[in-house]
């Protein structure tokens, strides 16, 4: 598990709308694991990075410079440059040539895929987990899919046990929906929550209807009304990352007033790199707008930024988006004791979960 020897931020700089941020056991289950980084020895990075988007477009510059028989299929577009769609395109209508060379990276990609499943089952932290779900941007796409089908088929030949899952939820909703799990008990008697997703590349923001009437351990929950900000093509300073933020919220809050739903006065956030327990992100958060690591804190600059509901302030809580994402599936995984979730986008996120059972 990552260090958390970290600086911690000054405790006078908490508010009451603080919640509870980066827990590590919720009723039913314990979050073993999360942001786990394997260094990579034969690289300066972490072996995650083998497995990620940025990976497998790496993996396709090179077999279109090495086995391209003839004109490169994607022409002169770097692999970088190119969209899902554009290689699902030339994976399922593309001729001959550049259906070969797509096939290529992805059969490199899924070794490289079995290869990270590997090395994290091999960490204390991952031990006896036999159930994987995937999740972030890859499983979008067809090229994705294949990569994961012939990743599960390498791990069975291996007799690895593992099973490899694709999250079941839109991946743009997953990390909104799994703070269902997360909810503070007090705010359970609502009707729905407010919830953000932080990426390097989008912030999401949804409000989330957990229908426990429908399904108790939340397997109904859904996502009514959301909102997204491409930020990454803005490149905010990270004061207007936080103004653009707290109006997306305040916004869906109005909007649910207009549905006549009761909101629980909390917001979840689920944002990239280590979580500690007040609040602040010591690390991971690099790829955010502006610097959100310690001494900054999210949820302090959050809360004052938001309309009270009901009279009431805000409870802002965070946690890490694989984490949360990974919750997503909890009502799908309860009959793994031991399950794990990597988030495969512009890099790997991980992390891992026991059920207690009961």
């Amino acid at each position: 598990m990552a260090d958390k020897s970290a600086r911690k931020r000054p405790a006078s700089r908490r508010t009451n709308t603080s919640g509870p941020h980066g827990v590590s056991r919720i009723t039913g289950l314990t979050i073993d694991s999360y942001n786990l980084a394997i260094p990579d020895p034969d690289g300066e990075g972490f072996l995650g990075d083998r497995a990620s988007q940025t990976a497998f477009r790496q993996v396709l510059d090179t077999v279109r410079k090495v086995h391209a028989t003839g004109k490169d299929p994607f022409g002169r577009a770097r692999s970088d440059e190119l969209s899902k769609k554009d290689i699902d395109l030339v994976l399922v209508g593309g001729d001959a040539d550049a259906s070969h060379v797509t096939h290529l990276a992805v059969e490199e990609f899924s070794r490289r895929l079995v290869h990270v499943v590997q090395c994290f089952r091999a960490q204390p932290s991952w031990q006896d987990v036999k159930r994987i779900v995937l999740g972030g941007g890859l499983p979008e796409s067809q090229f994705g899919q294949l990569a994961i089908r012939r990743a599960q088929r390498m791990l069975r030949s291996a007799r690895s046990g593992v099973e490899l899952h694709v999250i079941s939820h839109d991946p743009d909703e997953a990390g909104l929906i799994g703070w269902t799990q997360l909810l503070p008990a007090r705010f359970r008697r609502f009707d729905a929550f407010l919830a953000v997703d932080v990426g390097g590349t989008n912030i999401r923001c949804g409000i989330v209807e957990p229908r426990r009437d429908a399904s108790d351990d939340g397997a109904k929950a859904r996502v009514i009304e959301s909102m997204q900000w491409r930020h990454a093509e803005d490149d905010p300073e990270r004061g207007e990352a936080i103004a653009r933020l707290s109006a997306m919220l305040n916004g869906l809050s109005a909007f649910s007033r207009t549905l006549g739903l009761r909101l629980a006065p909390f917001v979840g956030i689920a944002c990239p790199g280590l979580i500690e327990a007040d609040g602040s992100i010591p690390q991971g958060a690099q790829n955010l707008p502006g610097d959100w690591e310690a001494p900054f804190h999210l949820p302090d600059e959050l809360a004052r930024r938001l309309d009270r509901v009901a009279g009431r302030a805000i409870t802002v809580a965070m946690h890490n988006d694989a984490v949360v994402q990974g919750l997503s599936e909890r009502p799908r995984m309860r009959n793994a004791e031991r399950w794990g979730v990597l988030t495969i986008g512009t890099g790997l996120g991980n992390a891992s979960f026991t059920n207690l059972g009961g």
